[in-house]
């Protein structure tokens, strides 16, 4: 395999080294017409709109693609924020290719999905971490932009409101993100990911802070589980060529220390025929642990 389940463009998903096929093929040019207009309607009534933020931490503007519910616009109502990170390495516009996540959120909904810039271009794999001035990811997608969403749309702003997902890279940028911080984010979810910070091919460990490693993180999700609950899920393909393993390792560590969550091991690979096939259900069940709309 080369590299891990990257967004090497909005046309095309890296994933060992192969296009992930028809389907994004077809999404891409979807995705062109949509960022012609900034806002454009998806299936089912959903709104996407293309946000810019303004990031003290990484020095500059950033993007990420807002999916409001159908009835967003006619309703009075508050709803759940799903973040949802993409796939490293990657360039400045790889956000845009979880434009097909538009038509579930329909379908799982209501919530509002937000699925931020993970990566720029010179600085295409930072692992969703704090790495100095300018660079610091985990800062952003845990403070700025969560501020952002809820002072710009009708939120529920609280932990029991807020999730964070993501598939391959983005699946560790989520678990990772998420039990470093436990006061913002209820439910965390990853697809096809793994649990330390890896280079891109996903087989060498990079060197990382602490709290960069998930494994270590376990003592602290089960100190905070006595006073709050907080999901977590995390499924891989039985055939996925680097991280079933660790997931496996993930879910035993979990269950020594007695820690409630979901895992399973799906057939099929690194793949978007597998996360495509299970999306509208795994999104439920993260909705099913947050406060309703």
């Amino acid at each position: 395999m080369g590299t891990r389940g990257g967004d090497a463009s909005v046309a095309r998903l890296v994933l060992g080294g192969r296009y992930a096929g028809a389907m994004l093929r077809r999404l891409a040019l979807v995705v062109a017409a949509a960022c012609c207009a900034g806002v454009w309607c998806g299936s089912g009534g959903a709104r996407a709109v293309d946000e810019e933020v303004s990031s003290t931490a990484l020095s500059g503007q950033m993007h990420a693609l807002v999916v409001l519910p159908p009835d967003y616009d006619s309703s009075n109502r508050r709803y759940p924020v799903v973040y949802f990170l993409h796939g490293l390495p990657a360039t400045s516009s790889a956000y845009r290719s979880t434009t097909w996540l538009t038509q579930l959120v329909a379908r799982a909904g209501p919530f509002i999905l937000v699925a931020p810039q993970g990566a720029r271009d010179g600085d295409s794999d930072a692992e969703y971490l704090d790495w100095g001035q300018g660079r610091n990811w985990s800062t952003y997608l845990t403070r700025e932009l969560p501020h952002y969403i809820d002072t710009h749309y009708r939120t529920i702003a609280s932990r029991r409101g807020r999730a964070i997902v993501g598939l391959s890279a983005g699946g560790y940028g989520a678990a990772m993100l998420g039990l470093n911080n436990l006061g913002e984010f209820g439910a965390i979810e990853s697809w096809s990911g793994y649990f330390h910070a890896t280079d891109p091919s996903g087989k060498h460990s990079i060197p990382a802070p602490p709290s960069a490693n998930v494994h270590s993180l376990i003592a602290k999700l089960a100190a905070d589980e006595k006073r709050r609950p907080t999901f977590v899920g995390f499924y891989v393909g039985r055939s996925d060529p680097l991280f079933v393993a660790e997931n496996e390792q993930f879910d035993q560590e979990l269950r020594g220390a007695a820690i409630p969550h979901s895992f399973a091991v799906y057939p099929g690979g690194h793949e978007s025929t597998l996360w495509a096939g299970h999306a509208v259900g795994w999104l439920r069940l993260v909705l099913s642990h947050l406060s309703s709309a």
